[in-house]
């Protein structure tokens, strides 16, 4: 009874249409699409700590000759959230939003225009160099949360491509 239902689900589903996005693994459509994506310079220590996500990403197929570019403007945003009484701050908020579009570099026709956004609470406590090091962590953590978010979208449009 088992076997059948087994089998009978497994009819199901492959006729539902869905099939993986990374078939074929590192030499699979989507995979040699992701290492032909060019990603330029971006401005500032969020841009480099971006890029640097999104290359670890779309390198892992191997090097490719750039096909696409994908142009990324960041907007990073530090705000003091908890004031206490004697007007010192007790959280911040750090803020990440990310403009992006993909262009086949041939053509010029973007073909993927999109915003990604992540933020993260921060805890401001006595030491100065805590609360710094906090900081920098939720900037590295936001960063490879926008670079995952982006990398989904560009695999998703080079897959209906």
């Amino acid at each position: 009874m088992r076997i059948l239902a087994a089998t009978f689900a497994c009819l199901a589903l492959s006729a539902c249409g869905l099939a993986p996005m990374y078939a074929g693994g590192g030499s699979g459509e989507v995979a040699r699409g992701l290492a032909a994506v060019d990603v330029p310079p971006i401005a500032g220590r969020a841009g480099w700590l971006v890029r640097g996500e999104l290359n670890d990403r779309f390198g892992a197929a191997g090097d490719s000759t750039p096909r696409y570019r994908l142009d990324v403007r960041l907007d990073d945003n530090l705000e003091a959230l908890g004031i206490l009484a004697d007007d010192t701050v007790s959280r911040e908020r750090r803020t990440l939003r990310a403009r992006y579009q993909l262009v086949d570099a041939s053509t010029g026709e973007i073909l993927l225009d999109a915003t990604e956004g992540a933020d993260a609470g921060i805890d401001v406590v006595s030491s100065e160099y805590a609360t710094i090091a906090a900081e920098q962590t939720a900037l590295e953590n936001l960063a490879r949360e926008i670079a995952d978010r982006i990398v989904t979208r560009v695999a998703l449009t080079l897959r209906q491509q």
